[in-house]
């Protein structure tokens, strides 16, 4: 339940398939990273149609026989393909999930959404930049541009006419 992340923020990915080709570079991807996240207050979800049979004997594959070898975040089983079609990522003639990802803040707020086509993963990097930048702006008030990174294009704007010229005058 979305409750049980209430006071966090959470990363919910849906991915096509178990034992597929991109699915695990992304679950990988997401675990392997899994204490940046978390130092930013997020916790991250898989979801996929596979049951959790499937996730357990995916889990418990090594990585270099195409597993997982071992996450450290809860994958979902999502038989009734409920969940996937409530996010509108269900692919029904299909019967999978294109590969969404839905940021919740704390509050239970959809923050933002990403989907891609089935043979594209999704970085790992530009979600952690999301996060930083929507926490930065819950703190700060301010708004962040295009290409925003908090350690290599800091630069934020003040969000009214006349104190957002400050940022256009440096970068303009």
């Amino acid at each position: 339940k979305l409750a049980d992340f209430q006071g966090k923020y959470l990363v919910l990915f849906f991915y096509p398939l178990d034992f597929t080709f991109v699915c695990p570079t992304e679950i990988i991807a997401f675990s392997d990273r899994i204490e940046e996240f978390r130092k930013l207050n997020t916790e991250v979800v898989g979801v996929s149609v596979d049951s959790h049979f499937s996730h357990l004997a995916w889990v418990n594959t090594p990585r270099k026989n195409g597993g997982l070898g071992g996450i450290n975040y809860p994958l979902l089983a999502d038989l009734t393909k409920q969940i996937s079609r409530d996010y509108g990522v269900l692919l029904d003639d299909a019967g999978i999930s294109l590969r969404g990802l839905f940021l919740i803040d704390p509050q239970g707020v959809l923050r933002q959404i990403t989907v891609n086509d089935l043979p594209v993963g999704r970085s790992v990097d530009e979600t952690l930049r999301l996060i930083k930048a929507f926490q930065f702006v819950e703190k700060h008030g301010e708004v962040c541009p295009a290409n925003w990174n908090p350690e290599t294009n800091a630069d934020t704007i003040k969000p009214d006419p006349k104190n957002s010229q400050e940022y256009f005058q440096k970068h303009g």
